[in-house]
């Protein structure tokens, strides 16, 4: 039975491509696209002020590698015509009296309009622009009024990033990516194959001979765990080669925990099999599955980060604990003890998922 679906899974024309192919292309072009770093930020000024105080700000903004200036004019209406046409990002509004209540007060307002359609680019938007501001206000007290100290003492920050000390955004991405393709390959092409016999009507000649379910169920299973395990550390390699992805912990742990999660994938893959009855009907319920447990395991935001029921919902949730697993096994370096409460969990899991599973096959066959 194992040649047998060895055999069957290369000589599928589709079923390759998607094992080889698409997850190199996944890994490189996604862990560069799917990031929430943003570069090229299209900015409209309005400086109605025309002095040497707007002009220094003007070039803080022009001298940082996130803000593009695409235009700069003294008429509002025409910078917030851009904005409402999708032609900018953000308008920096200067007013007339800058330099002198600069100058008189000490003080002065400054007026920022970003397009927060997108709620995080909006904020990514207001974080660069306050952090040129603080330094364009250091740089003004120190060189106008020689404010740069407070009684002879000076007050100097240096923060130290653990983990990731060069806030290399691929590196994040890439773990994330890699747990969507094992994912992927044991959850969807072991419900697709599964699916594929039922619509052949083999799996009922199957069923008439000798072989005993289990026997039947373990030959459809254990093909796809060995290629998601060769589809994990194919990836790991790619990620060393072409990002130096850090490998701090155990890979031996990383391994033997994603044992127990592909168990999992596994058991939802064949219980989704036994209610879909065409691959049309498969591909419709594994959408809904895949896109929750994707947006909701922390692969572009903290789960931390979610409403409390969010969270709860998410205990159900395999790939939240394998995306929280795996960076901290790779970045943290963590133990076994770390990790104890999220590998016995998916054990549990396991155990349950594929009791499930087989039960409800042997139901609907």
């Amino acid at each position: 039975m194992l040649t047998k679906e060895f055999k069957q899974i290369f000589r599928n024309k589709v079923m390759i491509p998607i094992i080889f192919v698409v997850p190199v292309v996944q890994m490189i072009l996604l862990t560069y696209a799917a990031s929430l770093e943003m570069k090229g930020i299209q900015m409209v000024v309005v400086d109605q002020d025309l002095s040497q105080a707007s002009r220094l700000l003007v070039s803080g903004f022009s001298g940082s590698p996130f803000f593009d200036l695409v235009h700069s004019t003294t008429s509002y209406p025409e910078a917030e015509s851009m904005l409402t046409s999708d032609r900018a990002d953000v308008i920096l509004h200067i007013q007339n009296d800058f330099e002198k209540r600069l100058y008189v007060e000490q003080q002065t307002d400054l007026q920022f309009i970003i397009n927060a359609i997108n709620a995080t680019e909006a904020g990514l938007i207001n974080a660069y622009s306050t952090q040129i501001v603080q330094e364009y206000n250091s740089q003004i007290r120190a060189e106008w009024f020689g404010l740069n100290d407070s009684g002879g003492m000076k007050l100097e920050i240096k923060p130290s990033y653990w983990y990731n000390p060069l806030l290399d955004y691929k590196i994040y991405m890439f773990t994330g990516i890699l747990v969507i393709l094992v994912t992927l390959i044991g959850m969807i092409l072991t419900a697709l194959n599964l699916v594929r016999e039922k619509e052949m009507g083999t799996t009922e000649q199957i069923n008439v001979t000798p072989i005993r379910k289990y026997q039947f169920i373990v030959a459809k299973l254990l093909p796809f765990w060995i290629i998601a395990l060769f589809e994990l550390a194919f990836g790991l390699l790619v990620g060393k080669l072409l990002y130096d992805l850090p490998m701090v912990g155990s890979l031996g742990l990383l391994f033997l925990f994603t044992c127990v999660y592909i168990l999992v994938v596994l058991g939802i893959g064949l219980f989704l099999s036994t209610i879909s009855n065409t691959q049309q009907q498969l591909m419709f319920v594994v959408f809904f599955f895949m896109l929750t447990f994707i947006l909701m395991s922390g692969v572009f935001t903290p789960a931390e980060s979610m409403p409390n029921w969010a969270q709860k919902i998410n205990l159900v949730n395999p790939a939240a604990y394998f995306m929280r697993v795996i960076r901290m096994i790779l970045l943290k370096g963590s133990e076994f003890r770390d990790i104890s409460r999220e590998f016995f969990s998916l054990l549990v899991y396991a155990i349950l998922i594929l009791s499930l599973a087989v039960t409800n096959y042997r139901k609907t066959t």
